[in-house]
């Protein structure tokens, strides 16, 4: 090398310059382009090959890769909906069988897949849209029970009970429509009319404790104190929480229809659980004063004073019942007692000696 640079120096400078770019040259006759493929179809089939071996996530993780290649393909678009649906992404569902259909997919199925997502999702207005889509697409479609919940659920009673009636022909064994018109001509204080469902719906299914327990309450505002006792009861054994309201409800049952013991007795379960609640110790000595056990009222009302001695009402109650139990000390220190209420509370002055005090 040193004798040719001696010799010829021009050309050794040639070929300094030029073996970069032999180089260059050699390397990129060396790289092979990558063959061209369809990209959203590749990852379509992948999302579909992870689907069928129960890899939800990595399916639709696939399916948007290939939504990213092809926005608009239904096969793709229908596979993401599904996928967003098993993944419980039920609002993208929705979303992409709105989709579907704007791409042409007006069928039922994809009407319906809208229509129950819309009802899940508490889309009231698109579930009266949608429901009158679909029965346009099939009349034969239940669509009935979607548009008398939302009317229900919209206060609009008559057009509930209207479509909540159609859907009881649709489908005889659901037990929803006819809880629902029960509870329609209810929340209209028709009670008359509400009890027939109440109990057509409880037919069709006997696990709901609550819808006795309603039916008991209706029964209960319409004075029919024997059947209101009667479901009272049968909610509790069909599994209803007992819980403190439900005791003092059983307890005014029981008083209704005469049982003083019984009703008592729940009253005491609450007292268990809160010894100081005025309402329930009066309630008790309320109860033993209409059965003329006036001692013991006395003893209820001397309880609530413990708690609050200058609650003129319950002195107003002790006097009225030393007068009831007759004899001349009995009354002279009835008539005191009340005449010291009346100057807690001179509104207790309208009650006089034969009316009883309702209330606290």
């Amino acid at each position: 090398m040193k004798n040719l640079m001696k010799r010829h120096p021009l050309l050794v400078i040639a070929l300094l310059m030029l073996a970069p770019f032999t180089y260059a040259q050699t390397n990129f006759t060396e790289i092979t382009p990558l063959p061209q493929v369809d990209s959203a179809g590749y990852f379509l089939q992948k999302g579909l090959t992870e689907k069928q071996n129960g890899r939800l996530l990595e399916s639709y993780k696939n399916f948007m890769k290939a939504l990213a290649y092809d926005e608009n393909s239904l096969a793709i678009n229908k596979e993401l909906a599904i996928a967003y649906y098993n993944l419980r992404k039920y609002a993208n569902a929705r979303e992409t069988y709105i989709k579907l259909v704007n791409l042409g997919e007006a069928t039922a199925e994809n009407y319906k897949k809208i229509l129950d997502l819309s009802f899940q999702l508490k889309q009231k207005d698109d579930v009266l849209v949608y429901a009158g889509k679909l029965k346009e697409v099939d009349p034969n479609a239940k669509v009935a029970y979607y548009v008398g919940r939302v009317n229900y659920d919209m206060d609009n009673y008559g057009e509930a009970i209207k479509y909540l009636k159609q859907a009881i022909e649709e489908d005889p064994t659901n037990a929803q429509p006819p809880y629902l018109i029960a509870h329609s001509y209810a929340d209209m204080m028709n009670y008359k009319l509400a009890v027939p469902y109440f109990k057509q719906a409880i037919a069709l299914d006997t696990t709901q404790s609550y819808w006795i327990y309603e039916l008991s309450l209706i029964c209960y505002a319409m004075n029919n104190d024997k059947d209101a006792l009667k479901y009272m009861l049968e909610a509790g054994e069909k599994g209803l929480r007992k819980d403190n309201d439900y005791y003092e409800n059983l307890a005014i049952a029981y008083l209704n229809v005469g049982n003083l013991e019984k009703g008592v007795e729940m009253l005491n379960e609450i007292l268990k659980r809160k010894p100081s609640d005025m309402n329930i110790l009066n309630m008790i000595a309320e109860a033993y004063y209409y059965k003329g056990n006036f001692d013991k009222a006395i003893d209820y009302w001397d309880k609530i004073l413990e708690y609050d001695k200058d609650n003129a009402s319950s002195i107003y109650m002790i006097g009225m019942a030393y007068q009831k139990k007759g004899g001349k000390v009995n009354k002279e220190k009835g008539v005191k007692l009340c005449e010291i209420a009346i100057q807690k509370d001179p509104s207790l002055a309208r009650y006089k000696q034969k009316k009883m005090m309702m209330g606290m």
